[in-house]
């Protein structure tokens, strides 16, 4: 068995919110080792469309509002320095989004459509009502959709904005190896070792070769799967894997402008002709395959407003498993009962926006700093 000499800080798991509290770590200057089970490509982060909310600050917002806004804010900065340390652009635009509904339960109805308008307008948000034909104005690939009736109405989000997953994630991985952070990958938690109320080393396998990684603090990251090793730090996380598919087509000769969400359905355009068409919620475990039903039913959806695409070949499909927990708030904090551990999970379809804001506030926790948000609501064991 091989002993590691020690780093300032372990975290466990290789996903968006483990890479960005690394990344901040080593940015303040300390030693920083990512234990990483699964390939970036399985996370949740990878498989996500990318799509940004409008994210306003706005009187009395509630804490996990609060969380997004200012790491709303925290991505345009870290896409700016991510440029430069690393030369990759992660396709972070303001391109802003339609949200249209269609006929009877097509998607919702116009009083539901004009009352999201308003809690977005009350919000601080930049809301332009439409009708059909001014959704046709906005976007003229859906005129079809229009005339066909498919789409009756719809709001355009100015603010919305898109970044492309794989881009930041390669992008946030670089930086940290630049850094200095080391990044192990294939690294399975096998075990614990405490010292009183303290961490002392992980057990750990990584690819046949066991050894024991040691660190002043530790933090589990590591999305859908924080529940079950959370039980090896003796914190109980409800971390519940939402599956989502999503299919990528090329349809060169339709050129949406910007993205368009039906309730959770949603096409995004790609620069390059291709359109990603998402996305679905299924209470699938750990399964991270993709279905022919549920593919042929997102096909089908991009049909509605985009006219004959269903005879298209799909590029490609995939799946990503989003953490849920059991209050819809993330996990944020330090371990109960623990001296030397911390936990980031639990952010749902919000990691990848959250995760700027997140890194701030567990680096300032681990380094002792006063949180610039309240971290309460977001306490283990709450």
């Amino acid at each position: 068995m091989t002993v590691r000499s020690s780093t300032d800080c372990c975290i466990i798991g290789g996903g968006i919110i483990g890479l960005s509290i690394a990344r901040e770590l080593a940015g303040r200057g300390h030693s920083v080792r990512v234990l990483a089970r699964h390939a970036r490509r399985d996370t949740a982060s990878w498989a996500a469309a990318g799509i940004l909310p409008p994210a306003p600050a706005w009187a009395g917002m509630p804490p996990d509002d609060a969380l997004t806004a200012w790491s709303d804010r925290l991505h345009w900065e870290w896409a700016a320095e991510l440029r430069e340390e690393t030369g990759i652009d992660t396709g972070l635009r303001r391109c802003g989004g339609l949200h249209v509904v269609g006929p009877g339960g097509a998607g919702g109805w116009i009083d539901d459509l004009h009352a999201r308008a308003a809690t977005w307008r009350d919000h601080g948000a930049t809301v332009e009502l439409l009708d059909a034909d001014g959704v046709a104005d906005c976007d003229p690939a859906l005129g079809g959709a229009v005339a066909r009736g498919a789409i009756t109405a719809g709001f355009l989000l100015p603010e919305e904005t898109q970044i492309r997953p794989p881009r930041h994630l390669e992008a946030i991985e670089r930086s940290c190896r630049s850094r200095g952070v080391a990044l192990t990958p294939g690294a399975e938690l096998t075990g614990v070792e405490w010292r009183g109320q303290a961490i002392a080393g992980l057990l750990v396998n990584c690819g046949g070769v066991s050894e024991t990684v040691r660190a002043a603090h530790y933090v589990l990251a590591a999305g859908p799967w924080s529940e079950g090793l959370g039980r090896q730090f003796g914190v109980d996380i409800p971390t519940r894997p939402i599956r989502g598919q999503i299919a990528l087509v090329r349809r060169p000769d339709v050129r949406l402008t910007r993205v368009v969400n039906r309730g959770l359905e949603y096409l995004v355009p790609r620069e390059d002709g291709r359109l990603l068409i998402g996305s679905t919620l299924e209470d699938a475990g750990f399964d991270l395959c993709t279905t022919p039903d549920a593919i042929a039913a997102l096909i089908e959806f991009g049909g509605e407003l985009l006219g004959e695409i269903a005879c298209m070949a799909v590029e490609q499909s995939w799946a990503g498993l989003r953490p849920g927990s059991a209050d819809g708030l993330p996990t944020i904090g330090r371990i109960p009962g623990c001296d030397n551990a911390s936990v980031a999970t639990g952010h749902y379809r919000a990691g990848l926006h959250q995760s700027t804001g997140t890194a701030m506030l567990v680096a300032d926790l681990i380094e002792g700093r006063t949180s610039p948000l309240p971290l309460d609501p977001f306490r283990p064991g709450r």
